[in-house]
């Protein structure tokens, strides 16, 4: 069985990232598993220069595992392909017991919607995008008949994601 997904969405410096990051915490505090996939609309690297892997990468390796004793990193190197849908990068992930996904706007996953006052918009993105059952705001918000939270209150969130996500057995 697929453990549940649950994503944390807003717009840019809305603090995705910092409520993604606290609820992974709290939810490893919890002593749970958890699985984290965030959304890039820019390019990145993982890997660095002259290390064994790029040079595989480089080689043209269309993915590339590197293991230890402590992590595992696997690279999928895309060529020309499509960047794939959230969906297939979910099959790729194993041995979590919950998966935080940040971004992925469009994607039908139910989601927290993050709302600051220094957020690049004020735009609500409840209502126009899917799956959004929730919102956490630093300042008062109309939530219009969702779940609302302060944007630290971190337990509460979580709690909320565990009941909703059938995580917690009330």
């Amino acid at each position: 069985m697929s453990p549940p997904v649950f994503g944390i969405v807003g717009w840019k410096n809305s603090g995705k990232t910092t409520l993604t990051s606290r609820l992974i915490a709290e939810f490893a505090a919890r002593g749970y598993k958890v699985a984290a996939v965030k959304h890039a609309h820019h390019g990145f690297d993982v890997d660095q220069p002259g290390r064994d892997s790029h040079l595989f990468r480089e080689a043209g390796a269309r993915e590339v595992a590197v293991v230890s004793s402590k992590r595992v990193a696997i690279m999928w190197e895309l060529r020309d392909e499509e960047e794939p849908g959230l969906d297939e990068v979910l099959t790729r992930l194993h041995g979590s017991e919950l998966i935080l996904i940040e971004g992925f706007k469009t994607h039908d996953h139910a989601k927290i919607e993050v709302r600051r006052r220094e957020s690049a918009s004020q735009e609500p993105l409840a209502g126009a995008v899917p799956g959004v059952v929730a919102i956490a705001a630093d300042h008062p918000v109309d939530a219009g008949g969702l779940a609302s939270f302060g944007l630290n209150d971190i337990e509460a969130i979580a709690d909320f994601i565990t009941r909703f996500t059938g995580m917690a057995s009330d």
